[in-house]
């Protein structure tokens, strides 16, 4: 078990970093330092790597079914240990226990997939024009893989990384957030007792960022990045990969739309998007930014969103029936309190909330209230910049064709949401909506089994299902000539 500062794992060892430097981790609802985590820089990570790389020629020619052992153990392992896990993350990264233990079971979920997925990684062979010619397509494991992961969901993020990697026969170097890096050294414990060999899943904490990714990013070793963070921080690691032709897959940041038409039941669909608008206190790549709702039932959605907001508790993860945890840092809450004044500020109503909440028992931590605006329009920041936040938008409109143009008009392209009644309008606008994922009717169009990803600025390739784990294969033509 890694001991306090001790929170590097290279080649199968829990480590210090080399000159003993560590970085205190806090519990978001308070300010209170739960642990320390070791401030790895240059020389570690080229460590980390070195053993990675010489962890590959082994574990890439284990069979498929060994790897999946590996996995199926660690799932049972998380499984067992979700209790501890949730508690561990709701005091480091502050959302309420029940989404923590939500997140475990989603986390484990990845773990059991692509212990199955491992065994489904088939070839092909090809018809050839000359009769002495034999044509196959193998896939193969592209190498050491580099994986950086973000605070909001610090576990299933790293499961949803790792255990496609190690599904498909790669070794991977892992940067976790440093805002969470004791779920991530939670999360290799468990894999290493899970019986994963030294070296073929490395862990490197940090508090500068910069000196770890820039040894990731610029060795000719790792042939993978896989990202999940903010656009603007996954365009430069994209932009530096490119010059090792590194492969890339990235999960960005989002400004999705839900459209709420005239034909859905307005009282059900304000209980949908309160659900997925204020999920991990706003802070998920998924929540609705844009809320159109057709005007003829906008003051119903409206006043029902407002009803439901009211029955939010705000407070540390850990006390009962909380629904809004603190956000991760004071910049957070900064942004949101800069969008909702904007918006406020140009015309928009405040129908619920609004400001930060510093009273009693959440003075020390930094909670905002869950807020409710309506009337944002085009002018207003919070109508083209992401939020992650508990900010509700509420944007009036008249019908479809105008409600798409508007819904598309972003550079973003991860979610999308939709409530109608009508077929045939829900198989319009899904197809029309200009992102990877759209859920009809469906708040939580999630899962191991199922591809996750945008377009545009939100990302390039797919997490999880059947095409997660091609994100770590190469395919190899061979063509045999028979004597």
């Amino acid at each position: 078990m890694a001991d306090d500062g001790e929170t590097l794992f290279i080649d199968g060892k829990w480590l210090p970093a080399d000159d003993g430097r560590t970085f205190d981790v806090t519990d978001p609802s308070n300010g209170r330092v739960i642990g320390r985590a070791a401030d790895a820089g240059a020389a570690e990570t080229d460590r980390a790597i070195a053993a990675a790389d010489a962890a590959f020629v082994s574990w890439s020619r284990t069979t498929a079914y060994q790897r999946a052992e590996v996995l199926w153990t660690a799932h049972r392992l998380m499984t067992e240990r979700a209790e501890e896990l949730a508690a561990l993350m709701t005091a480091e990264q502050g959302k309420p226990l029940k989404a923590a233990r939500n997140e475990v079971r989603y986390a484990a979920d990845f773990l059991s997939w692509f212990a199955e997925e491992a065994k489904r990684v088939y070839g092909s062979t090809i018809p050839s024009s000359r009769p002495e010619q034999r044509l196959s397509v193998l896939r193969q494991p592209v190498g050491v893989v580099a994986g950086i992961t973000p605070w909001n969901y610090p576990i299933s993020m790293i499961t949803r990384k790792v255990a496609p990697a190690v599904a498909a026969g790669c070794t991977i170097v892992l940067k976790p957030a440093e805002q969470t890096p004791l779920c991530a050294v939670a999360v290799f414990e468990i894999l290493a007792e899970a019986g994963l060999p030294a070296g073929v899943a490395n862990l490197v904490t940090t508090n500068r960022p910069e000196s770890v990714g820039d040894r990731l990013l610029d060795s000719p070793v790792v042939r993978k990045l896989t990202f999940t963070g903010s656009t603007e921080v996954g365009k430069a690691l994209a932009a530096r990969a490119a010059a090792t032709m590194k492969r890339v897959s990235m999960e960005l940041g989002g400004h999705a739309p839900m459209i709420v038409f005239d034909d859905a039941d307005p009282v059900h669909a304000a209980k949908g998007a309160a659900l997925v608008k204020f999920l991990n206190t706003g802070q998920a790549c998924i929540s609705p930014n844009r809320i159109y709702v057709q005007r003829g039932i906008f003051d119903t959605f409206a006043a029902a969103l407002v009803d439901r907001v009211a029955t939010l508790k705000v407070g540390a993860g850990t006390e009962p029936g909380v629904g809004i945890g603190p956000l991760v840092d004071e910049a957070a809450v900064a942004k949101v309190e800069r969008q909702v004044d904007d918006a406020v500020g140009k015309g928009a109503r405040l129908l619920s909330g609004g400001g930060r909440l510093a009273e009693g028992d959440l003075a020390a931590g930094r909670f905002f209230a869950p807020t409710v605006v309506a009337d944002v329009d085009e002018s207003m920041v919070i109508y083209r910049e992401e939020t992650f936040g508990p900010v509700a938008a509420l944007i009036p409109f008249d019908d479809e064709d105008e409600v798409l143009q508007r819904a598309n008009d972003t550079e973003y392209g991860l979610a999308s949401y939709v409530y109608t009644n009508d077929l045939g309008r829900a198989v319009r606008v899904s197809e029309a909506l200009r992102f990877g994922i759209v859920g009809v009717n469906d708040i939580n169009p999630t899962a191991a089994a199922a591809p996750f990803g945008g377009v545009g600025a939100s990302g390039l390739g797919r997490e999880g299902g059947a095409e997660g784990i091609d994100e770590y294969l190469d395919v190899k033509l061979v063509g045999l000539v028979v004597p």
